[in-house]
């Protein structure tokens, strides 16, 4: 049985680059961390595999290289698979313990971390640095199935996106020019629990109940600030409070959007300080990450990598996807 971090032992980046430097006994413990109770074959299921033992000391592939990689054979439909199939590291030429700590680095700050930087941090070139985070941000999305928010849930929207190079002459064109420059985003926050950020192509009070059908309970209060798109949406559940901000209302006792408001404060000051611009396309993922570092901001950054690491299974990125048969060019 492979063996994982000693318990109780913080994973740190001196801990990754002294322990796991080593190719093989960086697979040992992604091995531990997958398969806590041993080796599933991830073709078939199987639980009955057996380590492909090398006959010599010094491995190498068939095109000359040397390796370390671990190799296992399952007993039910005898294909050979390694602890990396199956996840964001398949198919990577990229060695593993430089993986480890990309995933650390974008797991231990709040403003994340941006491509240039494991670029320079990992010696490997700027557009496997890219891709790699884009996989890392694809491990740590939210499960389809991950239950509902309940107790006080507050929701609101913001704009993230560059600014208008003229100042409008009135409110009108003010919001229309928003719209053309900016992507909308709608976050859900559990005072106390965890969010929910979604991008939108436009928001909508049908939009928006929509996303509050799917991930609120009915039995929750909903606070919102006083923009008619929560109106009939907000009708649904146990109690709607709203604060009114064009009149300079922020706190009413129990009735504030500042959670969600503070959670947003962070998301842009990131976005604009680390990662200077984010595409419309790819902003969901960041949005993931985020979303991932606000819901376990309990946690020690050890245990938030280990996490991250566990939730890399079944979440395979392509840079490309592969044409399917039959398809025009």
């Amino acid at each position: 049985m492979p063996k994982s971090a000693p318990k109780g032992r913080k994973i740190t980046l001196d801990y990754i680059a002294r322990h796991f430097a080593d190719e093989g006994e960086a697979y040992k413990f992604l091995e531990a961390q997958r398969w806590p109770n041993g080796p599933v074959c991830p073709h078939c299921r199987g639980t009955k595999a057996y380590f492909l033992q090398p006959r010599t000391p010094d491995r190498y592939t068939r095109t000359g290289h040397a390796t370390q990689r671990r190799v296992w054979k399952c007993a039910a439909c005898r294909r050979q698979f390694s602890v990396l199939v199956g996840t964001i590291f398949e198919g990577s030429k990229i060695p593993l313990y430089k993986w480890l700590m990309a995933i650390h680095m974008m797991c231990m700050g709040k403003n994340g971390v941006s491509a240039h930087e494991l670029h320079r941090a990992l010696e490997i070139t700027y557009k496997s640095a890219w891709f790699m985070a884009h996989r890392i941000r694809k491990a740590m999305e939210r499960e389809p199935l991950a239950g509902m928010l309940s107790g006080t849930v507050e929701a609101d929207e913001t704009y993230v996106g560059g600014k208008p190079r003229y100042k409008a002459p009135n409110r009108q064109e003010a919001a229309r020019r928003r719209e053309a420059t900016k992507v909308p985003v709608v976050s859900l926050v559990q005072r106390g629990g965890e969010v929910r950020s979604r991008v939108m192509k436009r928001v909508t009070g049908e939009n928006i109940a929509k996303l509050l059908k799917e991930n609120v309970s009915q039995l929750s209060t909903l606070m919102t600030d006083s923009a008619h798109l929560y109106g009939k949406p907000g009708r649904s559940f146990k109690r709607h409070e709203i604060v009114d901000h064009g009149r300079g209302e922020y706190v009413r006792g129990e009735a504030y959007t500042n959670t969600v408001e503070g959670y947003f404060s962070q998301l842009k000051r990131s976005i604009d300080g680390t990662h200077h611009h984010v595409s419309e396309h790819h902003l969901n993922r960041y949005l993931a990450e985020f979303d991932f570092r606000y819901n376990t901001r309990k946690m020690q950054d050890g245990e938030r990598t280990l996490l991250a690491i566990r939730k890399a299974e079944g979440k395979r990125l392509r840079y490309r996807e592969p044409a399917t048969e039959g398809a025009m060019p």
